[in-house]
């Protein structure tokens, strides 16, 4: 498939992506191709899964733990004897394998392939050949005028022209009770990422040490600020902050960039670079992959997708996307830009169980023309929810804002607020994090094929979740503009002191302090005062950034600060 706004949602499988790609004819002798190779089983290996750490990090285990997900014998890398086995007939280059599908995505040409396949751990192998056609409605963004300026202008002129998609789901007031996706890992996949290392909103990422990794699946290695700039709008759609020029849906989360599309080519291999980055995902913690990719027709001699395929089982992207899924990895995906086309459909991976795959709205919640319908083949209510994907606002690789057209766009808008949506509510799976959103959204009793379950707001799900400590609909400030502070700010050791707006005053008051991850770390009950301040002991605290929440039974204010 291609990024809703450009060629690259192609997928390749990878290391068990075979699948998707086992009706493509072998290449010609002495053309070398890649290709996938299947493993006949894991037996033999020197890893387990009581060892986890051995192959994954410490993050990854944790994700799991907490969702109560178990470590189980797909998620043990692939037998090191049979890769080096396959490593040592003459002719062949390994360029990864995956956990997931026990299999490698190996280059030679076809007589070598006869000789890997005759090597006793091989179980099969598939030609990953097929070619992609472009099918968008929207080969590129198309750039738009401004909506005209709607709500309070200060708010405007802070988000810039990401205003109106942040204010649409929620958003604001998200970032305004202190939720800015603190904490919190997101995965792009995406095409390429040029300028993200010189966008003046972006260099946050780098002064904050909130890039965390990257991965160029295509060229191996790691350089990712090059090749097409579709990645570097969609990224900007969430992790951009400057006030007064443009902030993005989860502008304080820890981000991993990951090339996996090839724009220039038309092979499948991408799908096998989608699931590697999965793994890459996965093996280091990440919480939420955030893809505007996606795959319908290939080029002959390819197999091209049917509709019939859109059932989750069997496109190599939306396989390796449920895993994902099944690991405890909140998986977002653009629906796909076919609304408008013959094929009119959701695309692979959107097509995927337990994964939230976005369309495209305009600003008024107006299904976009070009967004892709539902369902799935085998009947599921796709796409999952709505954000803004009609003039949505997006950074281009030389810093500049415009408006394009994708649901390419709608896709990391929403990630981003699922991000901080799941910083408050650090207790809920992955797939708790989907029922929440999904079932106060707007349509959640008349889901349809066009809107599915509709646009969902951050307050509304919150509130749902917290009917004893809700937010409110519109800020975090107190009409009279009355914030709560804490000092000193940044603390020591010693007693603090909360300065209570008059909306917290006379009543008790329970505090909650969470570190930058979400996690509860200290509380408090505080008697009723009439005063204007109120003390508190929190104790011995790490050094890092903190969120104190304080609340009564119909009121909620937060406040950060830093302990040194």
């Amino acid at each position: 498939m291609v990024p809703s706004s450009i060629k690259s949602l192609v997928f390749l499988a990878v290391a068990g992506l075979v699948n998707l790609v086992a009706a493509a004819p072998v290449s010609a002798q002495g053309t070398v191709r890649r290709h996938l190779v299947y493993f006949r089983d894991k037996a033999g290996s020197p890893y387990s899964v009581a060892q986890p750490q051995e192959f994954l990090s410490a993050r990854s285990v944790a994700r799991r733990n907490r969702q109560g997900i178990a470590v189980l014998p797909r998620d043990l890398p692939v037998n090191p004897a049979y890769v080096a086995q396959v490593r040592g007939v003459a002719g062949t280059q390994i360029h990864y394998t995956s956990r997931w599908f026990n299999a490698a995505v190996v280059s030679c040409d076809s007589a070598t392939l006869v000789r890997v396949m005759a090597l006793a751990p091989v179980r099969s192998a598939a030609t990953l050949n097929r070619s992609f056609r472009d099918v968008s409605p929207t080969a590129a963004p198309t750039q738009v005028p401004p909506a005209a300026a709607r709500g309070t202008l200060a708010t405007r002129a802070q988000y810039g022209p990401a205003y109106r998609q942040n204010e649409q789901i929620g958003a604001l007031a998200m970032h305004d009770a202190g939720f800015r996706g603190e904490g919190m890992q997101i995965a792009v996949f995406d095409a390429g990422f040029p300028g993200v290392d010189q966008i003046s909103a972006l260099q946050p990422l780098f002064q904050e040490q909130r890039l965390a990794g990257t991965r160029n699946f295509v060229d191996g290695g790691t350089s990712v600020f090059l090749r097409s700039g579709h990645g570097t709008n969609c990224l900007s759609a969430m992790a951009a902050n400057e006030s007064g020029k443009y902030i993005g849906s989860a502008p304080k989360a820890t981000y991993h960039l990951c090339i996996t599309e090839d724009v220039s080519s038309e092979h499948p291999i991408e799908e096998a670079n989608w699931l590697a980055a999965a793994e890459y995902a996965d093996s280091v913690g990440v919480d939420i992959i955030s893809s505007s990719l996606g795959y319908t027709t290939f080029d002959s001699p390819s197999v091209s997708y049917t509709y019939a395929d859109m059932n989750g089982r069997t496109a190599i992207s939306s396989r390796a996307a449920t895993i994902a899924a099944h690991v405890g990895i909140l998986v977002v995906n653009a629906a796909g830009n076919e609304g408008s086309s013959s094929w009119r459909y959701i695309s692979a991976p959107a097509d995927a169980d337990s994964i939230m795959s976005v369309g495209a709205v305009d600003s008024l919640g107006n299904h976009a023309s070009f967004s892709s319908f539902g369902p799935t083949s085998d009947g599921r209510i796709k796409p999952t929810l709505m954000a803004m994907g009609r003039a949505a606002a997006v950074l281009s690789p030389n810093g500049a804002a415009y408006r394009g057209n994708g649901t390419s766009f709608a896709c990391p808008i929403l990630a981003g607020m699922a991000a901080g949506f799941w910083q408050a509510n650090p207790t809920l799976t992955a797939q708790q994090v989907i029922t929440a959103l999904r079932n106060t959204a707007s349509q959640a009793n008349t889901p349809s094929p066009a809107l599915g379950y509709g646009i969902p707001n951050f307050v509304t799900a919150y509130n749902a979740l917290n009917p004893n400590a809700p937010l409110s609909s519109k800020n975090n400030k107190d009409l009279d503009g009355d914030a709560l502070s804490l000092f000193p700010n940044p603390t020591g050791d010693g007693a603090v002191t909360l300065a209570l707006p008059s909306v917290l005053r006379g009543k008790p008051l329970r505090v909650r302090v969470l570190d930058a991850r979400g996690a509860v770390v200290a509380t408090q009950q505080v008697a009723a005062t009439a005063s204007s301040t109120a003390g508190l002991q929190l104790g011995r605290l790490a050094k890092g950034n903190y969120t104190c929440e304080v609340s009564t039974r119909d009121a909620r204010r937060t406040v950060k600060f830093t302990q040194q």
